[in-house]
């Protein structure tokens, strides 16, 4: 288990020279709590539950949990971060890789391209999405269109979606933390200052452990 000091650490260098802007709303402080319990890392129904009805009471609709819960359906994809990595480069050193067929370059290039979101993702978690393109165009390209879903529906901003995401990347039940590192990016990229990420890694420190469903 990755120690919460080093998490901090981590948090630390990222934040220096960054604004203190607006702590989190109601809304959001909601949401990072429910969601971090709804998803798979903790699968904590009774806990999620309670936060649902608070979510509930403070007019947050049923759709917008929903949207949180699939944005944090997501996080198992982490298996494919490390895991096609590993693969790709088992399968064929990646300085014997030559071009990208015919079909992985229209995928690459329809997916892809210079957008600036897959580009952070490069920085933290290099030569995953070749790997899992070389590994399997199929799985690439669902893959793509599964962690959008969230960001295509939009019922709630993009910048909580982001700080959701980092608070579960680095939640005691999953210790993600290049995903981490590129969702605080985001965010602040997204105009989120000091005061809502250090508020948002505060509850995602204080969120449970696995728990489980007998």
């Amino acid at each position: 288990m990755i120690s919460q000091s080093i998490i901090d650490a981590q948090v630390a260098a990222l934040l220096e020279g960054v604004p203190d802007g607006a702590d989190l709303d109601e809304q959001q402080v909601i949401l990072i709590n429910y969601a971090l319990r709804a998803g798979a890392a903790a699968l904590d129904p009774a806990g999620a539950l309670e936060w649902q009805n608070r979510a509930l009471a403070a007019g947050i609709s049923g759709e917008q949990l929903h949207e949180a819960v699939t944005l944090m359906s997501s996080i198992g994809v982490h298996t494919f971060f490390e895991s096609s990595r590993q693969l790709a480069r088992a399968a064929v050193p990646p300085e014997d890789w030559g071009p990208l067929d015919e079909e992985r370059q229209q995928l690459w290039d329809k997916y892809v391209g210079s957008s600036t979101y897959w580009t952070a993702m490069e920085e933290e978690i290099p030569g995953f999405l070749e790997s899992l393109l070389r590994m399997s165009p199929l799985v690439f390209g669902e893959f793509i269109r599964y962690v959008g879903i969230p960001f295509r529906t939009r019922l709630f901003s993009n910048l909580t979606k982001e700080l959701i995401s980092m608070a579960a990347d680095a939640c005691p039940a999953h210790q993600y933390l290049p995903g981490m590192r590129m969702h605080l990016k985001n965010a602040i990229r997204g105009g989120a200052g000091r005061l809502a990420i250090e508020h948002t890694m505060r509850i995602a420190a204080q969120s449970p452990g696995h728990v489980g469903v007998a």
